[in-house]
């Protein structure tokens, strides 16, 4: 049986995302700038993620998400054989580090309307944390606390009887 929450950092929106990440592996995938939107696209699809974080000389530069690639490029009737990253690519990005808590990278989500961050370590990028991340995150701490409220529950009942 785990201890019930009584710490700030066990709170989910204080989490860090050192904490959050730790399960997860730290997979970056990436594309240059010169590259096509169609080797992004099939590298989003082999690997059943969201999007691509662009380097240049392991700098980021970029970040390529599928709705980018179906709004700048199907949509505007281009070709992704054709098309290079660097004309579709959000050069703006909007990273955290990991540090940032839960909170922080939903606060920022919502702000700026996106659904993944890169994440930063000494100013490299080394992972992707998106929304779908951050939900999974929610649902299990969601569970533990309905665990321990059910836990609390059944010994004031058995301790009542």
């Amino acid at each position: 049986m785990e201890p019930p929450i009584r710490r700030p950092e066990e709170i989910l929106a204080f989490r860090s995302l050192r904490e959050i990440l730790a399960a997860k592996t730290r997979t970056l995938w990436t594309v240059g700038p010169a590259d096509s939107v169609l080797s992004a696209l099939q590298i989003m699809a082999d690997k059943d993620i969201g999007c691509v974080v662009v380097q240049e000389r392991n700098a980021l530069v970029g970040i390529v998400s599928e709705r980018d690639c179906a709004r700048r490029v199907v949509l505007a009737k281009r070709s992704p054989e054709t098309t290079p990253i660097a004309d579709i690519m959000v050069r703006d990005v909007v990273t955290v580090g990991f540090s940032q808590t839960f909170a922080d990278c939903l606060r920022l989500m919502h702000r700026h309307g996106i659904r993944h961050l890169p994440v930063v370590d000494d100013g490299r990028p080394v992972t992707v944390v998106s929304i779908r991340d951050l939900l999974s995150e929610a649902v299990a701490h969601h569970a533990k606390i309905i665990a321990e409220l059910e836990r609390e529950r059944m010994t004031i009942f058995t301790s009542t009887a």
